[in-house]
This record gives C-alpha cells, structure tokens and sequence, in this order.
C-alpha cells in the first residue's frame, strides 16, 4: 500500500531560488514561484538574500501570502557576506546587524527559519574562529529577542571549504547555543570539506547520530538541508554540480534511504546549478520510493 504524504509528517522539499527553466517557462517574478512548486509537487522554498536583504515589507507580506495559499514552507538565505568569526569587531557586529534584517524579512514572509554561514578560519585557529562565532551568534539571539524576532530559528551551515569554520562539530557546537536553533547540513558541503568522506550510508549516520547525541531527538528529526552535487579540491568546494552529473559526489540516495528509515522529516533544499527545481522533485521521488520500500 503506498503512502498518503502530510507535509507535516514526512521530509519536505524545494529549490534555493529560481531556476533556468522557471524563467525558461515564462516566469518572471518572485510572486509566481509558489504556482510554480505547486505544479511540480513541492513544498518548500528558501529565498536567496545572499546579496543582501533588498525585499521590501510589502512584497514580502505578498509573497508569504502566496506561498502560505499553496502551503509552501518558506526559509531565507542570510548575507554570504556575514562573518560571525571575523577578527575584526566591527564586521561581527554588522553581522548581527545583517542576521536582524534577515530575521526581519523572514518574519514580514512568514518564514520560519533562516540559513547562516558560519565563518572562516583565515589566519586564526579553529578553536579561536569557533570562539568568535560563538560569541557573535549567542549576541545575535540576543538581538533577535528584543526585537521580538526569537521566534524564527536560525540555522548556522555546515561549509565547504577546508579553511571556512563550519564542519559537523563546529555547527552542532554553535547550535548549543540556544535549543531554538537547528544544523543546516549541506551535504555537498559536508563531502567537499572533507574530500569525499562523507559519501556512504554508513558516514551519513554517523553524522545523524552525532546531532542526536548532541541536540537532541527533535533538533536530530527537524534539521535543515541543503543539497547538490559538489566539485572539490584539496582546498574543498569549487562548484556546484547538477544530479545528472553522476561524477560528481555525494549520492543522495544514501541520503534519502536513511531520512525515510528512520523517519526524520527534514527540510532539504536543492542547490543543484540551474536545475534545482527538477532535482528537489527528483529528490523527493527517491526519498518516497525509499519510504514505499523502493517500490
């Protein structure tokens, strides 16, 4: 007997912004992505403020609108410009600044959640970046609850390269933090950082099981994902890849065999390059197969 899927039981997905062939289709704006998921069977969306926050409150308040009316879960992506382990004081700071308005939009859309990056290492060492992480992030909640934001999670991300602050570890330690906060695994990351050790069933649940141990069973169950195929080098991280270039690691198979085992109901968000809508559906095909018993 095959499953019936609520969103609220079983892992959900989407794309990390627009598209080639959204655009190919015709589209044009923001306000038409929700009609666009709903037709290819998706349920989730993570907005792109990479550049920076530039949504007004009113498109915001619109586009929320429109996706909570085809019961799309929405996240946002942070500034990559945030340095939560800058040496510099002043740049932390402004980071904090960045996560508010980030927290801001999230609120005004109607996301629930957003995607920080972590930091880099540079010339300092690791357990020195973590440090100053720490402290920038646990002064950011801080700000988050007085501005009547602490309700949104924030969801520091694993990284990709060798230099960047943000392995498994790291983002589970900055996750102690506050037990609102959850791990962003980006799988593709999570392999390029540790040139290929992360690419088996067996690797995978470790990382599962660490993120129990540690955060606890609701945090282990409800994380949040990023996914694509990723080129490495000795330095980690080069470039995002599409699911049908099988040369490039990790497998999500492995991936989706063990969220439907164990019944974890994540949020994955696909970051294939120009393909990351038709790759979340094919996600989501292979993870139901795994939970249908591969039928």
């Amino acid at each position: 007997m095959k499953l019936e899927f609520k969103k609220e039981d079983f892992a959900l997905f989407g794309p990390a912004g627009n598209s080639e062939d959204f655009y190919e289709s015709g589209g044009r704006t923001v306000f038409q992505i929700p009609d666009w998921l709903d037709r290819h069977g998706l349920s989730a969306y993570e907005y792109q403020c990479g550049r920076g926050v530039k949504i007004s409150e009113d498109s915001a308040r619109d586009f929320g609108k429109l996706a909570a009316g085809k019961n799309i879960r929405l996240s946002i992506h942070a500034p990559y410009y945030i340095s939560l382990s800058s040496v510099e004081p002043e740049k932390r700071d402004r980071s904090i600044d960045y996560i508010i308005q980030t927290l801001r939009a999230a609120d005004q859309m109607g996301a629930d959640r957003i995607v920080v990056h972590s930091g880099s290492c540079g010339q300092i060492t690791r357990l020195e970046a973590l440090r100053l992480a720490t402290d920038t992030l646990s002064r950011a909640v801080k700000a988050a609850d007085e501005a009547g934001l602490g309700h949104i999670r924030i969801c520091p991300e694993t990284m990709g390269k060798v230099k960047q602050l943000g392995n498994v570890d790291e983002v589970i330690k900055l996750c102690l933090i506050d037990e609102r906060m959850i791990p962003t695994l980006d799988f593709g990351h999570i392999n390029a950082q540790s040139l290929g050790e992360y690419n088996t069933k067996e690797a995978i649940g470790g990382i599962f099981d660490r993120i129990r141990d540690k955060l606890g069973a609701e945090r282990a169950k409800n994380f949040h994902a990023h996914y694509s195929r990723i080129e490495y080098t000795r330095a980690g991280e080069k470039k995002h890849h599409t699911m049908a270039e099988t040369e490039f690691e990790p497998d999500f198979e492995p991936i989706a065999e063990l969220i439907a085992e164990r019944g974890l109901t994540p949020r994955i968000i696909c970051e294939s390059a120009g393909t990351q809508t038709s790759d979340a559906a094919e996600m989501q095909k292979l993870y139901r197969n795994f939970l249908n018993g591969g039928n």
